[in-house]
């Protein structure tokens, strides 16, 4: 038993919240101590909510954001515009664009971007399979969407060169109406919105 609480469920409870990300044990301390006051059933409704987000959510085998079924609701939308890919670091990527309501192609969700001092390289990201979608010749345009930091310029840097063969393929990027340093689930959907409908060419950058 902890020396900390009388009760090993609550130590087992605080120890369990403070593993997620931006939770210390005082803010798990108080997040338990209020699931006690509520009712029971708001207890087991929140846990298993969970249970059934970890057992029933998986990733889309297209785009790789995530889906209840084998493609997510926008890969299988037949009204979305299937020759425009828009390459995203991650999930909170997509919505956050989708939040703006200004682009109607598909996604490809990378799962990172390249951060040598992170341990992060080219192959543990999902930019293999973004090839082989544009090797199919159904791709006219590759939206280059990753935030602006050093490591997003990197793996759109990377995803360039990969792309280069491919010549009928328009590669475009935000405009800079994104804010340099700022993930894109920081910028406010006014923004992000005409900086999507205001991209611009990638070679453009090595012209700056």
């Amino acid at each position: 038993m902890s020396e900390e609480f009388a009760s090993p469920l609550l130590e087992s409870a605080v120890t369990e919240l403070s593993r997620l990300p931006g939770i210390g044990r005082k803010t798990a301390l108080r997040l338990a101590l209020h699931l006690l006051r509520r009712d029971v059933d708001e207890s087991v409704a929140l846990g298993q909510s969970i249970i059934d987000l970890r057992r029933n959510i998986t990733y889309c085998r297209m785009c790789h954001n995530i889906s209840e079924a084998e493609l997510c609701p926008v890969c299988s939308d037949p009204r979305r515009d299937r020759s425009v890919l828009c390459v995203v670091e991650n999930v909170n990527d997509v919505m956050s664009i989708e939040r703006t309501r200004q682009y109607t192609g598909l996604y490809h969700v990378l799962g990172g971007v390249i951060s040598p001092m992170d341990g992060v390289g080219p192959d543990a990201l999902e930019i293999e399979s973004l090839v082989a979608r544009v090797a199919d010749g159904s791709v006219s345009e590759v939206i280059l969407a990753l935030g602006a930091t050093m490591e997003g310029d990197t793996t759109n840097f990377y995803i360039f060169r990969k792309l280069a063969p491919y010549t009928d393929v328009k590669i475009t990027q935000l405009a800079r109406g994104v804010a340099v340093g700022n993930d894109l689930e920081y910028t406010d959907e006014l923004t992000l919105g005409r900086s999507l409908l205001q991209r611009t060419l990638f070679t453009e950058t090595f012209q700056q």
